[in-house]
C-alpha cells in the first residue's frame, strides 16, 4: 500500500476533485433537468445557486480536510467536540449508502460501453427498451457491480498515488471525449436551435418557484458539496497550495463540463428529432441514458461511433466519483482507529454486499437513490451547524482565510454557510417531501379521504414516498446516537497527523 501523503501537485489535486465532482449527475442528469426547466431560464439561478449552496460548502470541506487531517466524522470531533461524531458519521454513511448503489449504476454504464463497442446497440431490430428491461433483470448488473468494485478497491489499496494517476489519465480523456460529443453536436444541421433554446432566457418565467428549486437541487447533487468527498481529497492537499481558488476552480469546472453536456444533448436533439425536448421531460434518469440517448445516436451521422465516446466519457465519470466513495467511507473507519488495509477490507466486503439489493431489484435501487440523495441535502446542512457552532468568523479567519491563498474569503461567505445554507436546506427538504404528497388518491374506485392519503404519504415500506425517508433516517439516527460516545472517544484519542507538504 503506497505511503504518499499527499497529491504531488496542485492540479493532481483538482484533477481528483473534477473528477469526483464531474459524475454521471453532470453527464446524463443535468441536460434532462436542463430542458424540462425552460433552457436557458433554468441557467439563471443555476448559476446563482452555485456561489449560495455549492462553493460556500467546497470552501467549508476545504478548510476542514486541509485543518484536520480527518476524515468527517473526525474532523467535526476535532472542530466542535466529541459530542457531534454522529453527524460526522452520518455524512460518511448518507454517502457510503449512495456507493452502494452507484457502483451498480457505473456496472450499467460499463455494459451499455461494450454494446455499443461491439455494434449490439446499432442492430437494426434493436429495442432499446427491451434490452434494457432484460438486462437489469438478469444476474449482469451483480456481476459488473462487483467488478467496478473491485477495481476501484485496487485503486484505493494502491493508495493517493494510484488515485491520482487513475484521475490525471481519466479526467483529461472525459473532457476531450465531452469536447468532442460537443463539437460534432454543434456541427450538426439544425444545432443553432438547440443552442438557441439553452441561452435563452424567458424573463417571464423566472417567477415560477419550481425551475429555482430545480436549480437549487441540481447544484446540491452535481458538484459534490456537503458529501464529505471534497473533505476526503483535502485531506491530501500540500501545505503551499492556495485553497480558496481551488473551491471556485472546483465548482464553476463542474458547471462547466455540465454545460458542455447540455450543448451536446440539445443540439443534437434539436437536429435530429425536432419534438424530441417533450420526451426528455418524461424520462427517468436511467431511461434517457440507456433508452432514449441509444435511439437518438443511430439518428446522428456516424452516431455508432459517439455512442461509443458517449459511454465511454459517462464510464469514466461514473468511476472516478466512485473512487472518491470509496475513500470517503475509508477515511470513515480510520476516523475511529481502523487501519488503513482494515478499513479498506471492511468497506470493501459491506459495499460489495450492499449492493446486492439494488443490483438484483430496481426498484430497491430507485428508493435507496430517493432516500439517500435526499439525505444529502441534511448532510450540507451538518456541515453548516458545526461551523455555526465553532463560529462562522472564527473558522473563517483561521481555517479559510490562510496565508498562502491567493485571495481572501470575505465575510460574505458567513452569511451563505451561516444563513442562507440551513434556509434553502429547509425549503429543499420541504419541497421534496410535499411533492410526495398524493393529489387525489383513488382505491377501488373510490376516493381517498385526507387522513388515508396522509397515511399513503407516510407509509414506510413504499418505493418513493416520504415515509420510506424518514423511516430510514430515523433508524440510522437512532444507531448513530447510541454509538455516538464510543465514535466521539476514538475520534478524539486518533492522533492529529502532520500537515502533508
Amino acid at each position: 500500500m503506497s505511503t504518499q501523503q499527499a497529491f504531488s501537485s496542485r492540479w493532481a489535486l483538482m484533477f481528483a476533485m473534477l473528477s469526483m465532482a464531474v459524475g454521471t449527475g453532470s453527464i446524463w442528469r443535468f441536460p434532462r433537468v436542463l430542458a424540462t426547466n425552460g433552457g436557458g431560464t433554468f441557467l439563471f439561478p443555476w448559476i446563482i445557486f452555485l456561489f449560495v449552496w455549492s462553493i460556500p460548502l467546497i470552501i467549508t470541506e476545504f478548510a476542514l480536510g486541509r485543518a484536520m487531517k480527518a476524515g468527517p466524522l473526525g474532523s467535526l470531533v476535532r472542530l466542535v467536540g466529541p459530542k457531534f461524531a454522529w453527524m460526522g458519521a452520518w455524512i460518511i454513511l448518507v454517502a457510503s449508502f449512495i456507493m452502494f448503489y452507484y457502483s451498480v449504476v457505473t456496472g450499467w454504464v460499463l455494459r451499455y460501453f461494450f454494446a455499443s463497442l461491439t455494434g449490439e446497440l446499432t442492430r437494426p431490430d434493436m429495442n432499446y427498451q427491451d434490452f434494457y428491461d432484460s438486462f437489469i433483470a438478469g444476474h449482469w448488473p451483480l456481476v459488473l457491480h462487483v467488478i467496478c468494485m473491485l477495481a476501484v478497491l485496487v485503486v484505493i489499496y494502491r493508495g493517493v498515488s494510484a488515485i491520482e494517476r487513475v484521475t490525471s489519465i481519466l479526467l483529461p480523456s472525459l473532457m476531450v471525449l465531452v469536447v468532442v460529443l460537443t463539437v460534432r453536436a454543434m456541427l450538426l444541421p439544425g444545432a443553432t436551435r438547440g443552442l438557441a433554446f439553452m441561452f435563452t432566457v424567458d424573463w417571464a418565467q423566472m417567477t415560477n418557484y419550481r425551475i429555482w428549486l430545480e436549480a437549487l437541487t441540481q447544484n446540491a447533487w452535481d458538484t459534490g458539496s456537503g458529501w464529505g468527498l471534497i473533505l476526503a481529497y483535502a485531506i491530501y492537499m500540500r501545505r503551499e497550495d492556495d485553497s480558496s481558488v481551488n473551491c471556485f476552480m472546483l465548482g464553476i469546472g463542474n458547471n462547466i463540463a455540465s454545460l458542455l453536456s447540455g450543448v451536446a444533448l440539445l443540439c443534437t436533439v434539436f437536429a435530429l428529432m425536432p419534438d424530441a425536448e417533450k420526451e426528455i421531460v418524461g424520462a427517468s434518469n436511467a431511461g434517457l441514458a440507456f433508452v432514449w440517448y441509444p435511439q437518438l445516436f443511430v439518428r446522428m451521422p456516424g452516431g455508432a461511433f459517439f455512442m461509443i465516446l458517449f459511454f465511454a466519457a459517462l464510464f469514466m465519470a461514473a468511476f472516478v466519483s466512485l473512487i472518491s466513495m470509496v475513500e470517503l467511507a475509508v477515511r470513515g473507519l480510520q476516523d475511529v482507529g481502523f487501519t488503513r488495509r482494515r478499513g479498506l477490507l471492511l468497506v470493501g466486503a459491506v459495499s460489495i454486499l450492499g449492493g446486492v439489493p439494488s443490483a438484483m431489484n430496481i426498484k430497491i435501487l430507485d428508493n435507496q437513490d430517493w432516500v439517500w440523495s435526499t439525505a444529502l441535502i441534511a448532510s450540507g446542512m451538518m456541515f453548516s451547524f458545526v461551523v455555526f457552532k465553532y463560529g462562522t468568523d472564527a473558522f473563517r479567519r483561521r481555517y479559510v482565510n490562510l496565508p498562502v491563498n491567493q485571495m481572501a474569503i470575505g465575510p460574505w461567505w458567513n452569511y451563505a454557510s451561516a444563513v442562507l445554507i440551513p434556509l434553502q436546506g429547509v425549503v429543499l427538504l420541504a419541497w421534496f417531501f410535499w411533492q410526495t404528497f398524493p393529489e387525489k388518491l383513488t382505491k377501488e374506485g373510490a376516493t381517498l379521504s385526507l387522513g388515508e392519503r396522509v397515511t399513503e404519504w407516510l407509509q414506510p415500506i413504499a418505493v418513493l414516498n416520504t415515509g420510506t425517508v424518514l423511516a430510514q433516517w430515523a433508524v440510522l439516527l437512532v444507531l448513530l446516537l447510541a454509538a455516538n460516545r464510543w465514535m466521539g472517544a476514538k475520534a478524539a484519542a486518533q492522533p492529529m497527523p502532520p500537515s502533508a507538504d
